[in-house]
């Protein structure tokens, strides 16, 4: 079908329950920006401690080699395996040149990125611009009581992938639902953000941009699928909200499918929020079960343990604890134009602090450890202030996020089970991770629905604590290394 048809379809679909209900209504918000960034290891750089000391090839055209070895070329993110007595050929040279064998302890940095864009391209960091298209209405249905719905699309102005030219992407749904109100407050079926989401959805002064809290402090907002919620009517300011997720089988991201992810409530979230004039309070706690974080296949074949010997296997990729996160929020909002707000945010049993990778060193046993996907628990906090005066609003904002976990480095290495890297249990460390963001920007109304912006944003992450990533059973493989970046925006906003 021509895409101008298409286009005049999905809008009269739209605008047609609007004009078949005087109280249904058509609305929306285009969000775009001119974006400038500066992105460290946008290409991660690629890790191997095998090597027992640095050695640098610079204008060496027949290099021979005493032992099996792995050089790393960062800048062409290749790797060669160089086998005992290998004499180089002129083109492996030029593979091998101004490549780097790792001493212990040594690392890489990445390939970095500079330049423009526009919302939401691939190498940028930080969320994305929301713009959104929506209808919304109810239906009186006598005694107080009426009908509510709400279908709302998120639009892509711009695209995240590659391609730039003519690449038209699918609508998403963000909250879509039905309902009923009434004096008792409002229950609702379909998707819609939780609870925790909302309560402190009015404290972030930059919303929307490239400094979102979500993108640069790292807070977790969810939208669930499946939603059934309440929320009370304000008593003197103050409201609660709740929400479960019944499971159905689903799981997040791409795990596919669990026949273990069957709760009514595989996910649940509930907040009060006190909102009186220019004073806002608020405290959430949201759970996530772990079935919602494996796939069918994880969830029902065990991990391979022997409590006789404490064997542990790196393919063990259960989720046993559920994951759990509490925040709290207070703001002083548009006191004779001053904003003042806070946020506080928990994580305990993150999914990736459960599951992990085994890294082995051929040469040392004793050098090789299970390292987790992520950090076990994370601390994140962030204080914003704005001034407005006329039609103009200064702010600025500064917060951190700060996780930790373990990782297990074996006493031995056991070889017996096959091709499985299995370890005798050994001692456990730590480590840890901090990110700090700060911004600064202003904002001018030209009007309720108009907004132009414009703001400066940087984010650092220190993770030289972490353990250095080295070659698997399967080959070398990438880092995992945070990333800092910092950038300048440019932006517009329209409501209607």
């Amino acid at each position: 079908m021509n895409r101008k048809l298409i286009t005049l379809a999905v809008a009269a679909a739209l605008v047609a329950p609007a004009a078949a209900m005087a109280d249904a209504v058509l609305y929306g918000k285009l969000n775009v920006s001119l974006d400038y960034q500066s992105v460290d290891n946008v290409l991660q750089p690629i890790y191997n401690n095998s090597a027992r000391d640095a050695f640098t090839f610079q204008n060496v055209t027949t290099p021979a080699f005493a032992g099996n070895d792995v050089f790393i070329n960062n800048a062409r993110q290749t790797v060669l395996v160089v086998p005992t007595g290998t004499v180089l050929t002129p083109a492996q040279v030029l593979l091998v040149r101004d490549t780097v064998r790792l001493a212990p302890g040594q690392t890489l940095v990445g390939a970095d990125y500079d330049g423009w864009g526009m919302s939401d391209n691939n190498n940028f960091q930080g969320a994305g611009r929301s713009s959104r298209l929506g209808v919304k209405g109810s239906e009186d249905l006598g005694g107080g009581l009426k009908a509510i719905y709400q279908i709302e699309l998120d639009i892509k102005v711009n695209d995240g992938t590659n391609n730039h030219v003519d690449n038209n992407e699918g609508f998403t749904y963000r909250n879509t639902f039905v309902g009923l109100a009434g004096g008792w407050g409002t229950a609702l079926m379909g998707r819609h953000d939780t609870p925790l989401k909302i309560s402190t959805g009015k404290l972030d002064l930059f919303s929307d941009t490239m400094a979102d809290y979500n993108g640069t402090i790292g807070f977790q907002d969810y939208r669930l699928d499946n939603a059934v919620a309440y929320i009370s009517p304000s008593l003197s300011g103050f409201t609660l909200a709740a929400a479960i997720a019944p499971g159905g089988g689903g799981t997040t991201g791409n795990f596919g499918n669990s026949i273990e992810s069957n709760s009514i409530a595989e996910a649940y979230s509930i907040a009060g929020i006190y909102s009186n004039g220019p004073f806002y309070a608020s405290a959430a706690y949201e759970v996530l079960s772990g079935d919602l974080f494996m796939s069918q296949n994880t969830a029902l074949v065990p991990c391979q343990t022997d409590t006789l010997g404490g064997i542990y296997s790196y393919q063990c990729q259960q989720v046993e604890s559920d994951a759990t996160k509490w925040r709290l929020g207070l703001g002083l909002l548009n006191w004779n134009g001053f904003s003042l707000t806070g946020i506080y945010e928990q994580q305990d049993n993150n999914p990736g602090g459960q599951t992990g990778v085994a890294f082995v060193n051929s040469n040392d046993a004793s050098q090789s450890f299970i390292l987790p996907n992520g950090p076990d628990s994370v601390q994140l906090w962030q204080v914003q202030a704005g001034y407005t005066f006329g039609n103009v609003m200064l702010k600025a904002m500064y917060g951190q996020s700060e996780g930790d976990g373990d990782y297990l480095i074996p006493s031995r290495l056991d070889t017996t089970a096959g091709n499985a890297a299995v370890y005798a249990q050994g001692a456990t460390n730590r480590y840890e991770n901090k990110t700090s963001s700060w911004a600064v920007g202003a904002d001018y109304n030209f009007s309720k629905r108009t907004l132009a912006y414009i703001l400066y944003t940087a984010t650092d992450s220190d993770s030289s604590d972490q353990p250095l990533l080295t070659n698997n059973l399967n080959g070398v493989v990438s880092s995992s290394r945070a990333q800092s970046w910092d950038g300048f925006s440019l932006g517009m906003m329209h409501s209607f």
